[in-house]
């Protein structure tokens, strides 16, 4: 429910509060006084697009805000948590900013947000029904849309035959349709180049796989290959280390081995002496040992031509497999394992299409019958539409219109069904019904709107509606039964409506005056009064009978509120 709205520098509104209730919310006023500027104001709550020149002339930007209470709107709290907004005592507040020289703003409870945002939470669908239920949602005698859509026709006969839940499951198994005819389509398309893939693909697996290659392997086979390639040098190091160290007279190991014996025999003339040559002793330990292991490495060392050839080889092949698939050999096998799922895949491909091919078969069968149900009840639920909606017309004085439902069968399944849905329209017996987008006039529209209102009902959830003129090309009996009418709509929610017919605002629950007044500049300035009773009286009797307000209009007019209230 919008409980205020606020609005400043808009068009002909330097500052303006408002504090809507609950029930019917009337606002009047003369004509050209602004109520389609406020009712404006209020459309940018729902997300429409805003253009710069409805910024009061002589400032920089125009602000409306909105604050709802959704304490009765858990489906709005839950869409606006999931935006992973901020929302506290169950209120949303909306600021909508205009500038005239740059990017409009948009903000949801504080959070700088886009147009889209607002749409979504505020108006997902600006219908009189849907699967979303929208918060805000406007209806005029220029607005009625919905009503001249087909789509909307049939949305509506499905909310009222009960049928919602059964046409979801349909969509869900319409969209699992289409998938499937779009991959079986896929693979048809790969068929046809699927021999030449399947060619091109074993012999990428295949040439990796004939290489035989072991993760890390590159790195151990290029020090391979060095070493080999190297060994002449490295066993002529290999040589003359082990003659400097061991094997030549001049060598460090007999010069250390004779250190160590004349120190032992001189260690008996002094005891200190024999812990000096310990660290002697060991080095002679690890050097022998040294020597051993550089030996055994030399040992080694005599290359194979043949061996060498055949790494070399190796090593060529492997770097010819990196530059196709990777750098490194982990990469090399990982397009291997993707060759050989791929390969797998195109090899089971018959088997693929078979099962595709079938649960196409069986999601078709079943969507028939869906469709087959859907469709009965849809005609089932069109002729008590029909019969609801024409009572509602004869209440509202449309006497000779007949209201109908077209429930025609698709060739072809959609993807709400197989119903093509048509609200139709026979304004005498003489002539045949004709589509209602066709022929209904505004009027006409906004009384066949009420009672589709008041025989469809609400939505489960309460939201806030706005009406502009619905009442327009009605008087006397039938003004006074449009206005039961709205109050009924308003009951257990919130309706705005834009009226001039004194049999419309007396069942106002609260009734706003709008009015213009001339500035010291030439400015217009537009001012909203909530009436209380004597003012309402004074408001009612203008509505009867003018700017010359009488005695008898007066008390009419008090009279009409004494019997509405």
């Amino acid at each position: 429910m919008l409980i205020e709205l606020k609005v400043s520098n808009f068009a002909i509104i330097e500052n303006l509060s408002l504090s809507f209730g609950k029930g019917l919310n009337i606002l009047s006023g003369e004509t050209g006084a602004g109520k389609s500027i406020l009712l404006k104001s209020l459309s940018l709550l729902m997300g429409e697009k805003a253009d710069a020149d409805i910024v009061r002339r002589g400032v920089d930007s125009a602000v409306i805000e909105g604050y709802f209470d959704l304490t009765d709107r858990p489906d709005v709290v839950a869409a606006i948590e999931a935006m992973g907004l901020e929302i506290s005592d169950q209120t949303l507040v909306v600021r909508r900013i205009v500038s005239t020289h740059s990017k409009g703003k948009v903000y949801l409870n504080g959070s700088l947000c886009p147009l889209s945002s607002l749409r979504n939470i505020v108006a997902p669908l600006i219908t009189l029904t849907g699967r979303q239920t929208p918060l805000i949602e406007m209806t005029g005698q220029h607005d009625n849309r919905h009503l001249q859509s087909k789509a909307y026709h049939l949305d509506l006969l499905d909310l009222y035959s009960g049928t919602w839940s059964l046409r979801g499951d349909f969509e869900k198994q319409f969209e699992r349709l289409k998938d499937l005819k779009n991959e079986i389509l896929r693979l048809e398309e790969a068929a046809r180049s699927r021999e030449q893939r399947l060619d091109f693909l074993r012999f990428q697996r295949d040439e990796i796989e004939a290489l035989g290659l072991q993760p890390g392997e590159n790195e151990d086979l290029e020090a391979r290959v060095s070493r080999m390639r190297n060994s002449t040098r490295l066993i002529e190091f290999v040589g003359a280390s082990i003659d400097s160290l061991y094997a030549d007279d001049s060598a460090v190991m007999v010069h250390l081995h004779q250190v160590l014996q004349r120190g032992a025999e001189l260690a008996v003339v002094d005891a200190e002496l024999a812990s000096k040559l310990e660290p002697f002793i060991q080095a002679k330990a690890l050097m022998e040992d040294g020597i051993f292991e550089l030996r055994e490495y030399g040992k080694k060392l005599e290359a194979d031509p043949e061996e060498l050839n055949r790494h070399e080889d190796r090593l060529n092949s492997l770097r010819k497999l990196q530059k196709k698939f990777g750098e490194s050999v982990d990469d090399i096998l990982r397009s291997q394992r993707g060759f050989c799922e791929e390969i797998d895949t195109l090899e089971k491909f018959d088997e693929s299409l078979r099962g595709l091919t079938d649960e196409k078969a069986r999601v078709t069968k079943s969507l028939i019958k869906i469709a087959k149900e859907l469709h009965e009840r849809r005609k089932s639920g069109a002729h008590l539409l029909e019969k609801g909606v024409n009572d509602e017309l004869l209440d509202l004085n449309m006497k000779g219109v007949a209201f109908s439902v077209d429930v025609q069968l698709l060739s072809e399944l959609a993807s709400t069904g197989q119903s093509d849905v048509e609200f139709m329209i026979q304004v005498s017996k003489k002539d045949e019904p004709r589509p209602m987008a066709k022929i209904a006039s505004g009027g006409e529209l906004s009384r066949i709107l009420l009672a589709l209102k008041r025989v469809v009902g609400s939505s489960e959830h309460p939201r806030t509606y706005l009406f502009d003129e619905v009442d327009t090309g009605v008087s006397g009996q039938t003004a006074e039964k449009v206005g039961k009418k709205l109050k009924l709509i308003a009951k257990g929610q919130q309706l705005i409506c834009v009226t001039h017919l004194p049999q419309v605002a007396c069942f106002a629950d609260h009734h706003f005056l709008i009015e213009k007044t001339a500035q010291r500049g030439g400015t217009i300035k537009m001012t909203v009064t909530k009436l209380a009773r004597p003012d309402r009286v004074q408001e009612i009797a203008r509505l009867i009978s003018g700017e010359k307000i009488s005695q008898t209009s007066l008390e009419h007019a008090r009279q009409l509120l004494t019997e509405k209230h």
